[in-house]
């Protein structure tokens, strides 16, 4: 009898082994497979079982958590959601995440590792920490005045601070309402279908996430790059630029919207924003410096994450004399995102040194203890400095006595480039008005602020559009608001 006891208690002690190998099977080398599994709703219950942490500006949250009192417990909620949505993105339950409920969504929703005094107890456990915060770079008034000044016309405004990279506000227009994908109901859904079915593609971030032609605009840059190759010497010397101006190897003939421009010197030309003086610029700077000039700005930069990612502003590399001249006045293949032509015009500000643009300032646990911060920037030589100051005296006679009057604000000193940029077949496309600017306070020793402001509005009259007209109020107000005690 005893024999088959021990038999018994043998066959018993397999089982358990068997059964230990098969737990051990499925929580470590099946593990990633059941996480992953679609039908695993344990990971859903967990992220939505808490508050997410929250997005600041200003010291302030922007966003929230409602309690649903059902399975997928917390929803997120929105403060001014139309304002940050080109920042914040949604989190949703059904929908996932974007911008920065995406690229922090480790901290905010309390899986980052950081976030956890004793991550190997968390690991055993399956618990999560509550979600931190994530502290955003923003300015609130600046948000709020780009924001209005919009007044939901297409278009985008960027700001930055020119000293740091640090971005002051970033818009974008038309806007929706990210609170309305929170949830997994039916009217999530309806939302959803209203919002990507909508002409005026509320959702697409028109500040980071489009690109368009920067037009005069990019005359800053070509303008940077003939100084410094050293094509033009003194800003007052007349050129040798014909007007109109035959695009090298055609018949085209360029022309100018005004009178004035033929061997305008570069500083009148600047002021006028005479075509013909910077498409002939582009040509004598030659493909291969103006090329080097505008990566040097951050074109054709396929890696800018602010921290979520950019679209890249181009300058074509493989182009004919021709295709060169138009490239140079901002038309042709170059196109720019309005926070590469805010860069643009920091660099100026900031003589002649481009900043990597970040969002994120510092993230912190819930109890305010921070995780991590932004940390200093790079930075790289855009122009030299010499050039970036006669560049500033440039911008400064635009909006003193130019196309960008505006612009101008009582007591401080503003610089800025206008531009109207011509886009669709044939140039038939209304046109887009854009606005660069930079603005130094009354009592600071350096500029605070670079700005970038494009406005797409169809409705207009096209004659009525100009930079001058419809971007550089918006942009004012911006810096207005940034410079403000």
């Amino acid at each position: 009898m005893t024999r088959y006891i021990r038999h018994a208690a043998a066959f018993c002690a397999l089982l358990l082994l068997a059964l230990l190998i098969n737990a051990l099977r499925v929580q470590v080398v099946e593990n990633d497979a059941y996480d992953d599994n679609p039908a695993n709703r344990r990971d859903s219950i967990a992220r939505y079982g808490r508050p997410r942490g929250d997005i600041l500006v200003g010291g302030a949250p922007v966003t929230g958590s409602r309690d649903t009192g059902e399975q997928l417990r917390y929803e997120r909620t929105y403060r001014d959601g139309p304002l940050y949505a080109p920042v914040t993105g949604f989190a949703s339950q059904e929908y996932g995440t974007t911008f920065l409920e995406h690229a922090e969504d480790g901290i905010l929703s309390g899986a980052d590792p950081m976030l956890a005094p004793f991550p190997l107890w968390n690991d055993v456990t399956r618990g999560r920490p509550a979600g931190g915060n994530v502290v955003t770079t923003l300015d609130r008034r600046a948000q709020r005045a780009a924001y209005d000044g919009l007044r939901g016309r297409k278009g985008a405004v960027a700001a930055v601070e020119p000293a740091t990279g640090r971005i002051l506000a970033l818009v974008s227009s038309p806007s929706y309402d990210p609170s309305l994908l929170s949830g997994n109901d039916a009217g999530a859904e309806r939302a959803w279908a209203r919002l990507n079915g909508d002409p005026d593609q509320p959702m697409l971030n028109r500040a980071i996430r489009q690109t368009y032609p920067p037009g005069s605009t990019f005359k800053v840059v070509t303008a940077a790059a003939a100084l410094d190759a050293g094509v033009i010497t003194d800003l007052d010397e007349p050129t040798r630029s014909p007007a109109p101006y035959r695009l090298p190897g055609t018949r085209t003939r360029l022309t100018n919207a005004g009178d004035g421009c033929r061997d305008a010197p570069l500083r009148a030309a600047f002021v006028w924003s005479c075509n013909t003086v910077f498409a002939k610029l582009g040509v004598d700077v030659g493909l291969a410096r103006m090329t080097r000039t505008a990566a040097a700005f951050g074109f054709n930069d396929a890696d800018v994450r602010i921290p979520f990612s950019v679209a890249t502003s181009t300058f074509d590399t493989s182009l004919d004399r021709a295709q060169l001249a138009l490239s140079s006045i901002g038309q042709y293949n170059t196109r720019a995102t309005p926070l590469q032509m805010a860069t643009v015009a920091a660099a100026v500000a900031d003589g002649g040194l481009v900043r990597e643009p970040y969002l994120v300032e510092r993230t912190t646990r819930r109890g305010g203890a921070t995780v991590a911060t932004a940390g200093s920037r790079p930075a790289r030589q855009a122009m030299l400095p010499s050039t970036a100051r006669r560049m500033r005296e440039l911008m400064e006679d635009v909006v003193r006595e130019g196309t960008g009057k505006n612009a101008a604000i009582p007591g401080a000193t503003v610089g800025g480039k206008t531009g109207t940029a011509q886009h669709g077949v044939g140039n038939a496309g209304t046109p887009y008005a854009w606005f660069v600017s930079w603005a130094r306070g009354e009592r600071e020793i350096e500029p605070g602020v670079a700005v970038a402001v494009v406005v797409e509005d169809g409705s207009a009259v096209r004659g009525d559009i100009t930079g001058g007209g419809m971007a550089a109020p918006i942009a004012r107000a911006v810096m207005a608001a940034v410079l403000s005690p």
